[in-house]
């Protein structure tokens, strides 16, 4: 959304918060500007708290070749505050001086150039678009094309919904009348009949059309190279044996590709998380689209995204997260109580997020709790062996260690492992633990022992030591970091 922001505009005010200094949304908002080729103009927020420190700011920004005015530069700072209302006219009068030095003019003649920035879907309205114009002047009952839509405009209303007739260029405009919903960061291009958007969007639709055929083609060859590579495999595999060996072979190999068991089914089933993605407009979806992309934990648990939209949670889409097993978000959007009692008759998860890192992190502790628990290694206590001896039982002869605890303390029932030069060599349970003559369960710091292992063939060397822990169960996390 931002990258779309800096390629529309042609001033980019960067908003720093005074008390928080550059993050990294601000680093990022800055390389989009830059490869934009926009000029900036820093507006540092929050200059009303009593820990703001505009100045700092400034020379956080240094770092990222963003240099004010005070420091030499040319990019102007205002000291701002939203909530007060400090100072944002001064920030309008430095955006207007900006644009002015640089000659920012737009033909207000012509057929009319915009961009997309929104679109999502109006109970009462239909399909709606937030646009920015950028040429010419649109009026009601002009006719628009963007992406594989097209608009005859029935209505207009500017950034505080009151209605307009008329809308100029670098002018922000709502806009009503489109067949279907264009996605944000389209283009819109005005042209002079219904019949020819109608040719526009059929010729548009088609190359899209054309274009899947040929990535369809192409993966059909490549199945087509694989199946024809495993079949002369299996010729070489069976070309020299009897048709009876041959036959007794492939029976063997139908055996074991048996079904699934219900209990493979099932660990098979946990590490899928089906979801269902449905935000208030495009550009949202569009950004938790994006965040996804960067999903690089398969092999612990695979991300499914079996369906996204714009607009409120619907019956088909509980059905669908049904049918898959699935987990619906929404962002920015309502479920109705028919639709959340429909959902947790058919044991359908739905989750609505404001904010799309808390939507990330409610995804995050989904896809943790599909994975397996891990055992966690936790030490009790610590000995070193300082003799070792055996004694007689019956006909055998068994091994012990004269320990002294180090530290913590050594519990019979718990696990014991041997280790030697830093090398693990021995893992299990006693079978005796004494102190002098007596059988004890528990042996503290300070304190000598003599123990031997479950494991008769295992030799003691003085030097080693003995260590006492139990085992956890911890719930995993993934490993999926998106980046913020």
């Amino acid at each position: 959304m931002r990258a779309r922001g800096a390629q529309v505009t042609d001033i980019v005010i960067l908003v720093v918060a005074a008390d928080d200094g550059v993050m990294k949304q601000t680093v990022e908002s800055i390389q989009h500007a830059k490869d934009a080729q926009v000029p900036i103009v820093l507006a540092i927020n929050k200059c009303d708290k009593a820990e703001a420190d505009p100045e700092k700011v400034k020379k956080e920004l240094l770092a990222y070749d963003v240099v004010c005015e005070d420091y030499g530069g040319d990019v102007q700072a205002v000291h701002v505050s939203a909530l007060m209302g400090d100072n944002l006219m001064a920030l309008a009068e430095a955006t207007v001086t900006l644009a002015e030095m640089l000659e920012l003019k737009a033909d207000p003649t012509g057929l009319v150039e915009g961009t997309v920035i929104e679109s999502f879907t109006d109970k009462g309205r239909g399909p709606v678009t937030t646009a920015i114009i950028q040429r010419g002047t649109l009026r009601k009952g002009s006719i628009l094309v963007a992406g594989k839509s097209w608009a005859k405009v029935r209505l207009m209303f500017d950034e505080n919904g009151k209605t307009i007739n008329e809308a100029c260029p670098s002018m922000p405009v709502g806009i009503i009348g489109w067949r279907d919903l264009p996605s944000a960061g389209d283009e819109i291009l005005e042209v002079e009949s219904e019949p020819r958007a109608r040719e526009v969007v059929d010729w548009r639709k088609y190359e899209q059309e054309q274009e899947k055929n040929k990535e369809d083609l192409k993966m059909i060859e490549e199945k087509r190279k694989e199946h024809q590579e495993a079949h002369r495999k299996a010729r070489e595999k069976y070309g020299t044996l009897h048709w009876k060996e041959r036959s007794f072979i492939k029976y063997q190999e139908k055996k074991k590709q048996k079904l699934l068991k219900p209990k493979e089914k099932a660990e098979r089933d946990s590490n899928v998380l089906p979801i269902i993605i449905k935000g208030d407009v495009d550009g949202s979806v569009e950004a938790i689209l994006d965040i996804m992309d960067t999903y690089d934990a398969s092999h612990e648990c695979e991300l499914e995204l079996i369906h996204f939209g714009v607009g409120d949670i619907s019956e088909n889409d509980v059905n669908l997260a049904e049918t898959f097993h699935g987990v619906i978000y929404g962002f920015n959007v309502n479920a109705g109580n028919v639709i959340q009692q429909s959902a947790a008759k058919k044991g359908v998860k739905i989750k609505l997020h404001k904010i799309i890192y808390r939507l990330i992190e409610d995804l995050q502790g989904e896809l943790s709790s599909r994975l397996p628990c891990t055992v966690e290694e936790h030490v009790v206590g610590e000995a070193s062996i300082l003799a070792t001896f055996s004694v007689t039982e019956g006909k055998k002869k068994v091994p012990v260690a004269g320990c002294r605890v180090q530290k913590g303390q050594l519990e019979k029932p718990k696990k014991f492992k041997l280790i030697r030069n830093g090398h693990v060599i021995w893992k299990g349970s006693l079978t005796s633990l004494k102190h002098h003559k007596d059988d004890i369960s528990i042996i503290k710091t300070g304190m000598d022992c003599g123990l031997s292992l479950d494991d008769e063939k295992i030799e003691f060397t003085v030097g080693d030591e003995i260590v006492c822990y139990e085992e956890k169960e911890v719930l995993a996390k993934t490993s999926w970091d998106p980046g913020f």
